[in-house]
């Protein structure tokens, strides 16, 4: 059946049902793979029929880029297109000294200086194979989920042998993949490069321009690029003739199909109900609020910090540690938007239950996972609040060493293991100190108090029914702890510290942490059983005509040029460089809205060419670098961000405001042409296929 007519026939089987909020099958979105792309859908939505030799085309002239992105070969002379944050963290270690890319950007003017990126890499996806039919003949037999997880594993192990004997599979990396929870089963074969060297990198003021405040908004000016190239084992730049993405230096027309080949990390859109309600309600609200009140501090260091010039490089690393919490807070606070959005959570609900109506006697199976999740939330609070993480402060990570440390001494432990021990407890003294330290603790005891499951005495019983006030006063001057020479005193008699509030601090809230994680592993096999198997429900109800989530693995997402409305007015289609020196201007010239000196008397040419766009397509996080193609396989952008109405896809599409943004093709054309004269550039990009 095709999706057009799969539309109809649900809006026809769901009408009758008391939810009023129909569900759409693109709510599971439209990341293809490409062992199964839509040609039914591309023919009946763009009257376009590629061949499978077009499919096979832009599948190996697309990349993974590293562990964390996705690009492309943009040239017969193997250069690769990613983004500027995807590549940020790699080229600090390029910089020769006195030099900071930060500020001055990168571009090698001859092939010669071109500075190679020691252990990057990146791997092209040369052959694919669905092995779901071999699967499913080597497991037929099983008669428990046991034996079907064993048999299964075996089986995958012989198949991926098998193939890495074939010739044309041989020096491939082969990964075996998983859609629709073991519904379908692929091997994949990379071919890696491992030589990969700096070819161009704009200052960080354009690739970052706009910082956390513009981060997930449109309209943007946001020069998110980076160039590459990758060479042979010969030291010779990569023959990438055979597959490359021409680049189309005019990029796409409103309302021209485009498509978006890359590497979406991870979706969930598969979750049941009850699965979404616990992660609304605990996981996502809580590790929102740890990210905003961590931002907030950060960010004011940063400013102070930025003053003083001596501190550049130190400036510059935090901002990198900021844009990272930056990213995941507003992620976290788009997705718990969504899920509580009553339009968006109801199509989940309403989906649901159109599935479950064609399940039959397997409706037990989201009742069954409903009880699952009942027993874990008195526990969501604490496998998340009490976890490690210096971030909390490491006060709060002196506690996870202190509880270890006791366990170990009520245990009887020798003095050997002990010793191994003592590392994680004698930054305690010096933490307590540390106004940073306190502050980073203060918020994580605020969270806490907030969020503890109500008719939980943990966090009383920890800090003895104490306000927040009292806790930092009283482990300061009545805790062996706070001194070098009481921490002494309780590691040459642990008995001292028996009553000590730090000590029964740490040992009640880790108890509680230990206890809670139990609790999520003692049924975590059963609900990944569970999850299987329903995602397997969804896939006997819409087969291969509904893609899978994102498993960080190639996928081809189709769309249109198209702008949106929002705040009352309507997005264009694409932006322009008017709009970049606009907010420079509008900011006071002040960071993130800064611009180095070269970018402050732009001629005309630049100031009218297109510089970000948006189209309709699906991406997630791992998308960032992914090339943005027309019908013809040319580059037309370069997907680099999505809206802020495109956060909710983790757990739904909807493409009604969802918007992947890009740095237009003939933005990233003309900054190198009018700003970085990246003349040998420009040739290579101008230069036809043959």
């Amino acid at each position: 059946m095709n999706l057009g007519m799969l539309f109809l026939v649900l809006q026809i089987n769901l009408a009758a049902q008391p939810d009023p909020k129909t569900p759409n099958p693109f709510d599971f979105g439209k990341m293809w793979t490409f062992e199964n792309p839509p040609k039914k859908w591309l023919k009946d939505a763009y009257n376009f029929a590629p061949e499978d030799a077009w499919f096979d085309y832009v599948r190996q002239s697309s990349l993974r880029f590293a562990s964390w992105c996705s690009a492309s070969f943009i040239s017969a002379d193997g250069l690769i297109m990613t983004n500027h944050h995807c590549s940020r963290d790699v080229v600090g270690k390029l910089q020769k000294e006195g030099e900071n890319f930060d500020k001055t950007g990168f571009y090698a003017e001859k092939l010669k200086d071109e500075r190679k990126a020691e252990g990057l890499f990146v791997e092209q996806l040369i052959k694919v194979a669905d092995i779901s039919a071999e699967i499913e003949k080597k497991t037929a037999t099983a008669g428990s989920d046991e034996e079907l997880t064993e048999l299964r594993k075996k089986a995958l192990d012989e198949i991926k042998a098998n193939y890495e004997a074939k010739a044309d599979w041989k020096g491939l990396r082969i990964q075996t993949v998983s859609y629709y929870s073991g519904g379908k089963y692929s091997l994949y074969g990379y071919k890696r490069y491992d030589d990969i060297r700096l070819v161009w990198i704009p200052e960080l003021d354009l690739g970052f321009f706009g910082g956390d405040p513009d981060n997930f908004t449109y309209p943007r000016y946001n020069l998110d690029a980076t160039f590459w190239r990758a060479y042979d084992e010969n030291g010779k730049p990569v023959n990438s003739s055979a597959h490359f993405l021409k680049f189309n230096s005019k990029g796409a027309a409103a309302g021209e199909e485009v498509f978006v080949v890359g590497n979406p990390g991870r979706t969930e859109r598969y979750r049941t109900v009850a699965q979404l309600k616990f992660d609304r309600d605990n996981r996502y609200n809580y590790n929102y609020r740890f990210m905003k009140n961590r931002n907030d501090m950060l960010m004011s260091e940063y400013e102070e910090m930025a003053k003083d010039p001596s501190k550049e490089m130190e400036a510059q690393a935090l901002l990198n540690q900021i844009a990272s919490l930056a990213n995941g807070m507003k992620a976290y606070g788009g997705i718990v938007k969504g899920l509580n959005d009553p339009e968006l959570f109801g199509r989940k609900v309403a989906m649901e239950n159109y599935i479950r109506s064609k399940a039959g006697k397997d409706d037990e199976l989201w009742q069954r996972m409903e009880a699952l999740y009942e027993p874990l939330y008195p526990n969501g609070w604490a496998v998340t609040h009490l976890s490690p993480n210096p971030l909390r402060s490491n006060i709060f990570m002196g506690m996870h060493g202190l509880a270890a440390y006791q366990k170990a001494v009520n245990s009887g432990k020798s003095e050997a293991e002990l010793e191994k021990l003592k590392a994680r407890i004698t930054g305690i003294p010096a933490a307590m100190k540390d106004p940073r330290e306190i502050k980073l603790f203060t918020f994580w005891l605020q969270e806490i108090h907030e969020d503890v499951y109500p008719g939980d005495m943990t966090v009383k019983n920890a800090f003895n029914g104490m306000s927040i006030e009292n806790i930092l006063k009283t482990l300061s001057t009545n805790s062996l702890f706070s001194s070098e020479a009481g921490l002494e005193k309780y590691l040459n008699n642990p008995g001292t510290g028996e009553k000590d509030p730090y000590l029964t601090a740490a040992m009640t809230l880790i108890e509680k942490f230990q206890s809670a994680s139990e609790a999520f592993s003692a049924s975590s096999k059963e609900r990944q059983m569970l999850e299987a198997k329903i995602a397997n429900q969804a896939f006997k109800v819409f087969g291969t005509s509904l893609p899978p989530d994102a498993t960080f693995t190639l996928r081809i997402s189709d769309g249109i040029m198209k702008g949106y409305d929002y705040n009352g007015t309507t997005a264009p289609v694409s932006t322009t460089f008017y709009g970049l020196y606009d907010r420079f201007y509008s900011h006071n010239q002040k960071f993130p809205w800064s611009l180095p000196k070269r970018w402050q008397n732009p001629p005309m040419e630049l100031l009218k060419a297109p510089f970000n766009c948006v189209s309709t397509n699906d991406i997630i996080g791992g998308n960032s670098g992914s090339p943005l193609i027309n019908k013809n396989r040319e580059v037309v952008g370069l997907i680099f961000d999505g809206n802020i109405e495109s956060l909710p896809g983790n757990f739904i599409f909807d493409e009604k405001g969802n918007r992947t943004v890009s740095v237009h093709s003939a933005g990233i054309y003309a900054a190198l042409k009018y700003i970085y004269k990246a003349d040998r550039i420009i040739k290579e990009l101008d230069t036809p296929r043959k």
